[in-house]
């Protein structure tokens, strides 16, 4: 389809007897939202380390705008020295922040894009306008999510909602087509858990392409265009989230959402 952004086709990932999931496909439009739900262990995180090149499926394909990025049968797409640009396609923000502890936040958000830069045939000319133009958008990307006041400040002077604030910057400042979330307030207190859902609604409401494992089922509700609910390594039941999460379909979701929304 014109606007797919994502298609992923029949894709499967063991590690060694223990499959994690099997046979699965899904696709994303651009600007839209899907929300991955589902218990711990039904595959979610793993679905979404090989989208992001962290794992190597066994099985399938992976098209981002139209490209086949990954084929499991066609050795071409798995050089290794491809695999970084592939990963440039997704921005990841992982549970535990992962944040580097001696540099500030602003040089946490702008060492990747400098890093990429000098790759740039320009870069040797153009040093300092590119450097010029990479802090101005990485403090930009810190004002965004709120925290323009914290740019000097060090990883352990932050708060977890704060450290998490600043990788979502960083992952937005690769602009990346697709935005990935890996349960991003399940290493947050409560209290601290509002403010990075606030972020991710904000850029929700501006159309940024997004896939967002997580457990706040009212959040998945609320912002996601598109649920997929996960189970033991297949995809049980997908669509919206009026159908997947207030009126499933399938017996297995419903026993899932009545035990985790008791």
């Amino acid at each position: 389809m014109e606007n797919t952004i994502l298609e992923v086709r029949s894709l499967s990932k063991s590690f060694g007897k223990v499959e994690v999931f099997d046979d699965i496909s899904f696709s994303l439009e651009k600007g839209s939202v899907m929300a991955m739900i589902g218990a711990s262990g039904s595959g979610k995180t793993t679905m979404l380390r090989c989208l992001n090149f962290l794992e190597t499926p066994d099985e399938g394909q992976i098209l981002v705008n139209g490209e086949c990025i990954y084929d499991a049968l066609d050795s071409s797409t798995h050089q290794e020295k491809d695999i970084r640009h592939k990963r440039l396609h997704f921005g990841l923000v992982f549970q535990s922040f992962n944040l580097f502890p001696q540099y500030t936040a602003l040089r946490n958000v702008t060492l990747a894009c400098e890093l990429l830069a000098t790759e740039n045939s320009d870069y040797r000319t153009g040093r300092s306008r590119i450097i010029s133009d990479i802090n101005s958008r990485a403090r930009n990307l810190l004002d965004q999510v709120g925290l323009s006041d914290k740019l000097d400040s060090f990883p352990h002077q932050l708060s977890g909602g704060q450290q998490q604030r600043v990788a979502i910057a960083r992952a937005l400042a690769m602009k990346p087509d697709i935005l990935c979330f890996d349960e991003p307030t399940s290493a947050l207190d409560p209290e601290l858990t509002g403010e990075v859902l606030k972020v991710i609604k904000s850029l929700a409401e501006v159309h940024t392409t997004m896939l967002i494992v997580t457990h706040e089922m009212s959040f998945a509700r609320d912002v996601a265009d598109n649920v997929v609910f996960m189970d033991s390594g297949a995809i049980v039941e997908q669509g919206p989230p009026s159908q997947v999460i207030s009126n499933p379909r399938e017996s297995r979701t419903r026993q899932f959402l009545d035990r985790y929304l008791e």
